[in-house]
This record gives structure tokens, C-alpha cells and sequence, in this order.
């Protein structure tokens, strides 16, 4: 399926998990177990850019802990 194929008008909505992992799912559904909702909704660019934005570091908060604790 090429990008031309997908419906443009298609809301999506940012979901992220307990490790701050990020991805977009269909607004028209509820979040999938073990997700909650960010607050971002639109396009899917839209959302992707946001999830850009906001997940910089791609290390699952768990992972990010341990090492902190360990530089301590």
C-alpha cells in the first residue's frame, strides 16, 4: 500500500505507555492495553511530529532509571 492509498482524512492520537514509548493509533478507538492517551490528535503527520518532538531520548524510562541510579 503506497501513501496515495491511505485515506488522508483518517484522525489518529498519541499514545505512549508506561516506558514512555511512543506511537499513534486511530482516534475513532479506544487505547490499546497497557497505553494510555497523550493528548495529541489529527493527521497522521500531525502526530507524528509530535511524537518527534517529545520522544528524544529512545530509551525506555525503566533503562533510563537503572543507569541513572548506577552514575549515582
Amino acid at each position: 500500500m503506497s501513501d496515495t492509498d491511505i485515506d488522508t482524512d483518517e484522525q489518529f492520537k498519541v499514545v505512549l505507555n508506561d516506558e514512555e514509548q511512543y506511537s499513534i493509533w486511530p482516534a475513532s478507538r479506544p487505547a490499546p492495553q497497557g497505553w494510555r492517551e497523550e493528548g495529541t490528535r489529527g493527521p497522521k503527520q500531525t502526530c507524528l511530529e509530535r511524537i518527534e518532538a517529545l520522544w528524544t531520548d529512545m530509551r525506555p524510562v525503566s533503562l533510563r532509571q537503572r543507569q541513572q541510579a548506577a552514575a549515582n
